[in-house]
């Protein structure tokens, strides 16, 4: 092999990675769009946190709000409704996880780690039916003095944990802190 023709080869090999490269660049300008689409629109990550005042909410009552189009139910409970929610062994519970955002997700469903304050006062959770997405009722529906599906017959306790009925979960706790004293963010 002469010069000339090792020259040719490396020439080739340069025209080869210039044109597979200029290629990749090409396929990834074209494939980008149909990938961006995908993403959440503005609309739906400016709802992706918000914030709640809660000054309003008196003991014993509660309040729903809309978040991610969901309801989400925020309870400040009563001393009876804690003290009710802590009484329940976790053995006796149908779903024995938590189903919290806020902690790991083996994490046990005691009253403690279904609330957003050490206290117990405050409880955050979606507003939706584990069993076919109904709303259930509040304000001590049901048999356990917490929520009742009328739907289909699913009754959760003081905590919104299922106790009774087809409902496979406890309702599910979402990401939610105290931001000051009077305002909750969710997300």
């Amino acid at each position: 092999m002469s010069h000339a023709e090792d020259h040719e080869g490396t020439r080739r090999d340069f025209l080869y990675y210039a044109t597979a490269g200029a290629g990749a660049v090409a396929a990834g300008a074209a494939v980008w769009p149909l990938v961006n689409q995908m993403n959440p629109s503005a609309d739906v990550q400016a709802l992706s946190q918000i914030r709640v005042d809660v000054s309003g909410v008196q003991v014993g009552t509660q309040i729903t709000v809309k978040f991610l189009g969901k309801p989400v139910f925020i309870r400040r409970r009563t001393e009876e409704e804690i003290s009710e929610g802590r009484a329940v062994p976790v053995s006796e519970l149908v779903d024995p996880g938590a189903f919290n955002s806020n902690l790991p997700a083996d994490a046990p469903a005691t009253d403690e780690n279904r609330t957003l304050d050490e206290a117990g006062e405050w409880l955050v959770m979606m507003g939706v039916c584990t069993h076919l997405g109904c709303v259930p009722l509040g304000d001590g529906a049901g048999d356990f003095d917490g929520w009742f599906c009328p739907c289909h017959g699913s009754h959760y306790d003081t905590a919104g944990r299922i106790r009774r009925g087809p409902a496979p979960r406890n309702l599910p706790i979402p990401l939610a802190e105290f931001e000051n004293e009077t305002t909750i963010k969710l997300g």
